[in-house]
């Protein structure tokens, strides 16, 4: 991976190769669009607002109302949300000066982890088309892979940035639930979703991060010292394992004490409360569909078990998050200021695995997909996932880094720190590179 072209972070290009960039990228993404199925729709817009964000190409999952669409949800037809607000981080971001370039795809009401979609097939990943890009934010992680935008807005309601991150070897922000305004998204479980965002690097998510937390700019105290969980890493895949080791190494290098402590129980025993709020929350939000012929009969039937939990025990479920958390930082995280965990315990799977109607499919896939991330969710933690190696299949692997309550300017610089050590990140997909090669704009700005 280390001799392949990188593309340059967007914060270190100058005003020509910005504009450059800006000019071609329409043309690329539409180029990349056979290949990786990542785009639902696109805007041939060109003008930008004066701002911050300075006109840098974005995308938006396809779940958040705008003027000019109404989201679809990974469905074929617009959500029955005919009184969804225009989203507002669509706002913040557009009148920040973000160009925002299209509309990615999603799995159907972002209930998958994979990826896979029934409706319009699966987003492919640019390092390799025959393996998942990872859920539910799958397009906007190829986006941002494949260099057809620089950020990408995306949601993660236990997993669905840090998941495709890790598949597509790209950086993810997953905020403290709340930090983002939800308002004018599609929910999946309110309790537990967050806006986040996918990027090339995390210096290039920073300023996109804090327009999208309506903050100014400020520099963080330093995040000093982690604890890294050795029965976690113990259960997961080795080559995965091993590169994760390595990010540790890098973030060491950065000044970060490092303790060894032991918590996979901890994580495991936060899953019934993770899955009962889920299921019943999404079943909740999404009630109109449950109608025949309205959704793929898996998702159809998974929704109705969301229905057969009561009200009594997801109030519960509910009520337990701030308890949780407080055992959660006293037992883990001690006196640390952050946790580090692989962001999946196994290799990036084979899509056939994850493909309900191929004789490959293997269902404890799924759930292995999100182990390492749904408890964040469930203690409305922020985390940022970044790349870290590859496995022994030349697949990406990210790591992430969890924080405590609101440490999300933190985390951010802490992940730029270790990125200014590394170059795993904003790699060129081996899938895709001949198009990045034969793109003059993309050319221009690999190095």
């Amino acid at each position: 991976m280390s001799n392949l072209p990188r593309f340059r972070d967007w914060a270190t290009l100058d005003a020509a190769a910005r504009s450059r960039q800006r000019a071609g990228a329409l043309a690329y993404a539409r180029a990349l669009e056979p290949r990786l199925n990542a785009f639902v729709a696109f805007r041939d817009i060109k003008d930008f607002a004066a701002g911050i964000l300075d006109g840098v190409p974005y995308a938006a999952k396809d779940m958040f109302s705008a003027p000019d669409r109404r989201p679809h949800g990974g469905l074929a037809s617009p959500l029955p949300m005919d009184q969804l607000p225009h989203a507002e981080v669509l706002q913040r971001l557009d009148a920040a000066g973000g160009w925002r370039l299209g509309t990615t795809a999603m799995t159907e009401l972002a209930y998958e982890p994979s990826g896979y979609n029934a409706v319009r097939g699966r987003v492919r990943n640019p390092w390799n088309l025959d393996f998942i890009s990872g859920g539910s934010s799958s397009g906007s992680a190829a986006a941002v892979a494949g260099g057809a935008v620089v950020v990408a807005l995306g949601s993660d309601t236990g997993g669905s940035l840090r998941i495709p991150a890790h598949a597509c070897g790209v950086t993810a922000w997953k905020p403290s639930h709340g930090a983002v305004s939800t308002l004018g998204a599609m929910p999946l479980a309110p309790s537990l979703d967050s806006i986040g965002l996918l990027a090339r690097s995390a210096d290039d998510l920073r300023a996109a991060a804090f327009v999208m937390m309506a903050q100014a700019e400020t520099k963080p105290e330093p995040l000093r010292s982690a604890v890294m969980l050795s029965d976690v890493l113990a259960a997961t895949e080795p080559s995965v394992a091993r590169a994760c080791a390595d990010g540790v190494a890098a973030m060491r290098a950065c000044g970060v004490a490092l303790e060894t402590r032991t918590g996979l129980p901890a994580i495991d025993a936060l899953d019934p409360h993770v899955f009962t709020i889920m299921q019943a929350e999404a079943a909740r939000a999404h009630r109109a569909l449950l109608q025949p012929g309205m959704l793929d009969p898996v998702l159809h039937k998974r929704l109705q078990k969301g229905l057969a939990i009561d009200d009594q025990t997801l109030a519960a479920s509910v009520a337990a998050q701030p308890r949780l958390q407080a055992e959660f930082l006293d037992q883990l995280f001690g006196g640390a200021d952050v946790l580090v965990v692989p962001v999946m315990p196994i290799r990036t799977p084979l899509a056939s695995a994850c493909d309900p109607t191929s004789s490959a499919f293997d269902a404890k896939t799924l759930y292995q997909l999100s182990r390492w991330t749904r408890f964040v969710n469930m203690l409305s933690l922020p985390a940022v996932a970044v790349p870290v190696g590859v496995d022994d299949r030349a697949m990406p692997v990210a790591m992430q880094i969890v924080g405590r309550p609101h440490a999300d300017v933190g985390l951010i610089a802490l992940a730029i720190a270790i990125q200014a050590r590394t170059d795993w990140h904003a790699r060129v997909p081996t899938a895709v590179a001949d198009l990045a090669v034969e793109c003059a704009m993309v050319a221009d700005e690999v190095s």
